[in-house]
């Protein structure tokens, strides 16, 4: 009687065999699967952007002749992906990313650099995708070689970077490893530290201090990462130029494109910013850490004012925490994100992703965000420390853009507003609604927010008549904005023990083998 065939796990167009005495729960996280049909969408994206960029440069001066030294093809996309665990991202990339030449799937772990190559091969992919067991951070160092990496060469326009817990350690590594042009792919899993819980391991981490208990977090968190990136590679003439951004689940995926420029690096102090958030009525200021003026050739740099924000809040009297740095720059690009929207909706009748309705929905918030305006404010929040009754998001948008601003939401939060309208106005509007809908009198405390802020007669009349401006077509259409909970107990797997790869409790080894400090996240 012949061996019982192994039990697979099949995502997109690559099938695991499980390894003997493991469960699929063990072994794979389902709810993960976004992630990577999202990396897959946006490499695809990406790489056709980078191959007409090429075409156009080639096209434009037909009769320049390349450098000696300059021997690395522009259409040949080698990817890293340098914490690998069972090299089922690898595997996929090979199978679904259309312009990907080779996957170097990298492994601290002998046993994962091992599942890796049987699994590769069970895939027919292996020599597309080559195992490889190594410290990430000297794989990408020894990538800088004149010669490239190993025994192909290769240099590499796509870094991605998914650890367990933080990212930061690989940063400085990963900025310098890919390609001008490049793309750079970073997860994030630590939300306690980013969002704020764990302010100071945040700034041990990533050099940021985030706001405790901010409404924003999770797009301050994000924005700490881009920080991060952009202090990295800023010390060797590269700035970074985010394609994509977003808050998903337990985590944050950060898509960057990286560009060898000195002079680009110089001005990121005016894409660099610290937050003053008040602690009573969660008012927020935003002030650039620098200012730069171009005329002609010649590039003028400005330091920064401080923000007039005073030593206590102008709505409630409250003190400030102050946060940051933070990137204040875009951290979508309009470009990318519609071409994300188009591939996507043309993979549908493919069956191209499996999620492609959530992918639909997020990108589709993104495209609406008023890109402009760093961080949002939480309308459930806001109203909790007024102690009043929330008004319909909509119809609070609504007289938001009937006083003349703009409006949007965010993806990060349900609840969420963006807006060009200064604190005055937002307070204003809410005074408006609190004349509708009154607070209880006990809740006027002599001395409170509360009692602070309805104190004060608007200037801005609140007109609450529904606009349409003030509803995204993301709503109207009923797109899967917002993801509930997937499964019970959902989440992060727990961290692989070392020695054992991927097989003992999750898919990523720990971020870094000497970081002895107690583990929070």
């Amino acid at each position: 009687m012949g061996e019982e065939a192994p039990a697979t796990i099949t995502e997109g167009k690559a099938t695991i065999p499980l390894p003997p005495g493991t469960t699929q729960d063990v072994f794979y996280n389902p709810i993960q699967e976004f992630n990577r049909d999202m990396s897959i969408a946006a490499i695809n994206v990406w790489s056709k952007m980078h191959l007409d960029a090429v075409e156009a440069k080639r096209t434009q001066n037909p009769k320049k002749k390349a450098k000696v030294e300059d021997v690395w093809d522009p259409t040949q996309i080698n990817v890293l992906e340098a914490l690998s665990a069972t090299g089922l991202r690898a595997i996929r990339y090979a199978h679904e990313c259309e312009h990907v030449s080779h996957i170097v799937a990298n492994d601290f772990d002998a046993k994962a650099a091992e599942s890796i190559k049987k699994n590769a091969e069970f895939n027919g992919v292996l020599g597309k995708v080559i195992p490889n067991e190594g410290d990430a951070n000297m794989v990408m160092y020894q990538s800088l070689q004149k010669h490239g990496y190993g025994e192909k060469k290769l240099k590499f326009f796509v870094v991605d970077l998914d650890p367990y817990g933080t990212a930061a350690p690989f940063l400085d590594a990963a900025v310098r490893s890919v390609e001008s042009g490049g793309l750079l792919c970073v997860t994030c899993t630590d939300m306690a530290v980013l969002a704020g819980s764990q302010w100071e391991a945040c700034w041990a981490k990533y050099g940021s201090m985030p706001i405790p208990n901010g409404s924003f977090c999770h797009e301050m968190g994000l924005r700490m990462l881009l920080q991060t990136i952009q202090a990295s590679a800023g010390r060797y003439g590269r700035a970074i130029e985010p394609l994509m951004s977003c808050s998903i689940d337990f985590y944050v995926r950060v898509f960057v494109r990286i560009v060898a420029s000195p002079a680009k690096a110089k001005t990121t102090a005016a894409r660099s910013a610290m937050v003053f958030s008040c602690v009573g009525c969660r008012a927020f200021h935003v002030g650039t850490m620098g200012s730069y003026e171009v005329n002609g050739n010649s590039t003028k740099f400005k330091c920064a004012a401080l923000p007039k924000v005073g030593s206590s809040c102008e709505i409630c009297g409250s003190k400030f925490h102050m946060g940051g740095p933070i990137y204040s720059g875009r951290i979508h690009d309009e470009e990318f994100i519609g071409k994300m929207i188009t591939h996507v909706k043309e993979g549908v009748a493919l069956d191209k992703y499996k999620t492609h309705q959530r992918m639909l929905g997020m990108i589709s918030v993104i495209s609406e965000e008023l890109h402009d305006i760093p961080l949002y404010y939480s309308l459930d929040a806001v109203c909790q420390a007024l102690h009043c009754q929330v008004p319909p998001l909509k119809i609070f948008c609504s007289a938001i853009v009937n006083a003349g601003y703009k409006v949007s939401s965010s993806h990060c939060l349900a609840t969420s507003f963006k807006t060009d309208a200064p604190n005055t106005v937002v307070w204003d509007i809410l005074r408006g609604w609190i004349k509708q809908k009154p607070i209880a009198e006990k809740r006027i405390v002599a001395g409170s927010v509360v009692a602070k802020v309805v104190s004060v007669e608007p200037t801005v009349i609140a007109d609450f008549t529904y606009n349409k401006l003030a509803e995204p077509e993301s709503r109207k259409i009923r797109l899967v904005r917002y993801q509930e909970n997937p499964v019970k107990n959902w989440g992060p797997k727990a961290k692989a023990k070392p020695g054992v790869g991927a097989f003992a409790g999750g898919e990523k080894r720990k971020a870094a083998e000497d970081d002895s400090e107690e583990q929070h996240e």
